[in-house]
């Protein structure tokens, strides 16, 4: 017999009944029946029920032993009483009569229970993760992870794409973040940088002639954390073919999103390929925001029109000067009591806005502070072009061009949510198409990339030359699933001359960009295939397959928020000794100091 196991524990069977067996694993609970103490044994693959009779050596051994111990039992598979089957374990029908048992650990006193599904604060989880990890929820969600990426690298393999790995120590590259630096030992004063993405190495593969590259990359991010991103550290499916369009790369990568999700959604719908392709100037316009929740029902409209040199000043002050006003439905609501329009207006005064206006179309006409001051005939025209009905309202966002579309999406979540109009159960995915290459930069007033300064532009050299940069298209995209972005991708920009002009529109001087990307340059000097492709991030799909509201609960160690290990220590201090090996100073805040 095996010295620690003939079965695991999530191995027996009613056909094992009379065999004799082996079985390791944690002390999941103890229950003390008297004369019987039972012991649900737990390893990776499931549990068994182990029964130990009152004065044997094993009892008297297991009284003592806490939960979370991990023993060996031996001893013999018996069919439980009628009536003590548990239809919820695969072994259910089973139990097995103890007849030895070795403690292999025994195990101190927990800090946090892993039966039960008691909630405990992210710091005590975080510092002792090897036992969150225990936990039934958290366990599954790994096992998900674990089967998506086995699931996505099988299926681009099958789609002819070869995987490669890129390097870790690499040079800065601008991705919208900051780098993590690592001090270069032996060139004293230079650094690495970790890479935010395998951008331009993912491009050089194809400059190499490989044709279809990808792997599930490791990036590497120094921004905050927030519900679907993690600090740090993150992994995407980093993906690129050359001779191919924007639709060449959709129509590739469609079927293995789609399939994954299909194949880990358990009942849940998706969208099937081809997913809806959205502008993003339509998605603005529409959803209020580039990363759209499908699901929801509701749809902006523009309504500056309708305001501009009406009786209501406000909103025609704001037309007047530029700005624009946006128009959410709310269908059924027009009933509803005061409190549900206070207690909007007050969530939008949260959010930073003056207030959140409204108009109640009622079976008698339009009601309501705005619908007061507002010419009937412009407040039958909104409704119409908001398609409502009597028995609803709608609300409005109001301001300036680049701030009152957002909002306005944040008005039709919020509705979509509080009236519980959001579709369950179901994927919806879209992509977002056309980004501006460029966009002002509010702060500077200067004119910076919008998205990845690699694409190509839309219009080639040509457009830099002749076109206002802020009217530039990108073949740049997003997929976005449920509201959530997995992925931004493009067509990239192969052309060292188109590069070097785009980001000389940017600020950016050609001794600028061949200091920075000589080597991406260099490379496009010597015959580049035209390509694109587009990285969906990993631990965001299996967010949404496990329909997880925090990113953490599907990464094996997280950071926490604040970017710290608790369960390792990390970040820490250095000797003095290793920091001047490596030609280092520090020169700390003075809060850092004391």
């Amino acid at each position: 017999m095996h010295a620690y196991r003939t079965h695991t524990c999530g191995a027996l069977r009613a056909s094992d009944a009379g065999q004799p067996a082996r079985l390791s694993g944690w002390v999941h609970s103890k229950r003390d029946h008297g004369g019987l103490l039972f012991i649900d044994l737990r390893d990776h693959f499931g549990m068994t029920q182990i029964v130990f009779a009152a004065g044997s050596a094993a009892f008297e051994t297991m009284d003592h032993v806490r939960p979370e111990s991990v023993i060996t039992v031996t001893g013999t598979v018996v069919l439980r009483e009628p009536g003590t089957v548990n239809p919820k374990l695969p072994s259910g029908e089973v139990e097995l009569r103890a007849a030895e048992v070795v403690v292999q650990s025994a195990a101190d006193v927990l800090p946090m229970q892993v039966a039960g599904e008691e909630k405990y604060p992210d710091e005590i989880r975080l510092k002792y993760r090897f036992i969150d990890l225990r936990r039934d929820r958290v366990h599954r969600n790994m096992m998900l992870r674990a089967g998506v990426i086995s699931s996505i690298r099988r299926r681009m393999i099958e789609a002819g794409f070869t995987e490669f790995q890129t390097p870790i120590l690499t040079a800065s590259s601008p991705e919208g973040a900051r780098d993590f630096l690592v001090p270069a030992r032996l060139h004293p004063g230079k650094f690495y940088a970790l890479p935010q993405a395998p951008q331009q190495f993912k491009q050089l593969i194809m400059v190499a002639g490989f044709d279809r590259y990808f792997q599930i990359a490791p990036c590497f991010r120094d921004e905050a954390s927030r519900a679907d991103r993690s600090p740090g550290e993150f992994y995407q499916l980093d993906f690129e073919m050359s001779y191919v369009t924007q639709e060449d790369v959709f129509a590739t990568i469609e079927p293995v999103i789609a399939g994954v999700f299909e194949e880990f959604a358990e009942g849940r719908g998706v969208t099937r390929p081809p997913f809806p392709r959205i502008p993003y100037e339509e998605a603005m316009l529409l959803y209020g925001t580039d990363k759209p929740d499908l699901r929801n029902p509701l749809r902006v409209t523009d309504v500056t029109a309708q305001f501009a040199g009406s009786g209501f000043g406000l909103f025609a002050k704001i037309a007047a000067s530029g700005g624009v006003v946006r128009a959410i439905p709310a269908p059924g609501t027009a009933a509803n009591p005061r409190s549900f329009f206070d207690k909007l207006n007050e969530w939008a005064r949260e959010q930073g806005a003056g207030g959140l206006g409204y108009i109640v179309f009622e079976a008698d006409g339009p009601k309501g502070p705005i619908a007061r001051n507002l010419e009937p005939e412009r407040a039958e025209a909104i409704r119409l072009a908001c398609g409502v009905q009597p028995g609803d309202s709608v609300f409005f966002a109001a301001g300036k061009r680049d701030e009152a579309p957002k909002f306005s999406g944040a008005v039709r979540t919020k509705l979509g949510h509080d009236l519980g109009l959001i579709g369950q159960g179901r994927f919806d995915f879209c992509w977002i198409t056309d980004f501006p290459m460029y966009e002002m930069n509010e702060e500077s007033g200067q004119i910076d990339f919008s998205h990845n300064p690699f694409s190509m532009p839309q219009g080639g050299m040509e457009a830099l030359l002749t076109q206002d940069p802020l009217t530039i298209k990108a073949f740049q995209y997003d997929i976005i699933c449920n509201g959530v972005e997995l992925s931004s991708g493009a067509i990239r920009n192969h052309r060292a001359d188109i590069m070097v002009k785009a980001f000389e529109i940017a600020g950016y001087s050609a001794d600028d960009v061949e200091a920075r990307f000589g080597g991406m340059l260099n490379a496009f000097r010597y015959g580049a295939p035209p390509h694109g492709g587009s990285a969906p991030g990993i631990d965001r799909i299996v967010m949404l397959l496990a329909d997880e509201p925090n990113i953490r609960e599907v990464i094996l160690f997280p950071l926490n928020q604040q970017g710290e290990d608790l369960m390792m220590g990390a970040p820490a201090g250095v000797p003095a000794a290793r920091l001047k090996e490596l030609s280092l100073k520090l020169d700390l805040p003075p809060k850092a100091k004391g």
